[in-house]
């Protein structure tokens, strides 16, 4: 993973700050460790493998090794809690407008946080909010996208894809991390 080309993305506070792991149990976990520190803003946590991943319902997230994107970006925006309403529905676009912008490959949204190419799962997102009232301390956005995996376990094989394995080439993780912050920074208030 080129961090350094990650940081040259057009933002003005995702991703400035970025920490890499080559593996580690969880991205959301870990971030949830130190996202109250005001200097965490925009950072982002990325790893090449997850060992404890978290999917949706409690289920697990596979990374694969070195294949996908396991990222999780903390924010402490300054809007209210009412105001992240819809957030994650709104983050899916976000992604699925980066995808269609690089790649010109359309995705459906399944709501409220899944992307899906060909009938199956190609990205998941997770958001938690820390609040007190409607104050809000830090939004935590995990985000799982699945870009050159070629091999899914039996429980993911017929629901999960990547786009290597419908359109059969490499894709850079970088240029699609890149692509997401940037949207994701002019469409969400922080």
């Amino acid at each position: 993973m080129k961090i350094e080309k990650i940081k040259k993305a057009q933002t003005k506070i995702i991703g400035k700050k970025i920490e890499y792991f080559e593996q580690i149990d969880s991205t959301n976990i870990y971030a949830e460790k130190i996202a109250n520190k005001s200097e965490e803003n925009g950072k982002i946590i990325i790893a090449d493998i997850q060992t404890n991943g978290i999917g949706t319902k409690q289920k697990k997230w596979y990374t694969g090794k070195g294949n996908n994107i396991a990222m999780t970006i903390i924010l402490q925006p300054k809007c209210n809690l009412k105001q992240l309403n819809g957030i994650t529905v709104k983050i899916a676009e976000c992604i699925k407008k980066a995808i269609y912008e690089l790649y010109n490959i359309e995705l459906s949204i399944k709501k409220p946080n899944d992307l899906i190419l060909n009938n199956k799962k190609m990205c998941g997102i997770l958001t938690k909010a820390n609040t007190i009232g409607e104050k809000i301390n830090y939004l935590i956005i995990g985000i799982g996208v699945n870009v050159n995996e070629e091999d899914f376990n039996e429980e993911t094989i017929n629901i999960a894809t990547s786009l290597k394995k419908e359109f059969k080439k490499e894709f850079s993780r970088e240029d699609i991390i890149i692509k997401i912050i940037e949207i994701l920074e002019k469409e969400i208030e922080i």
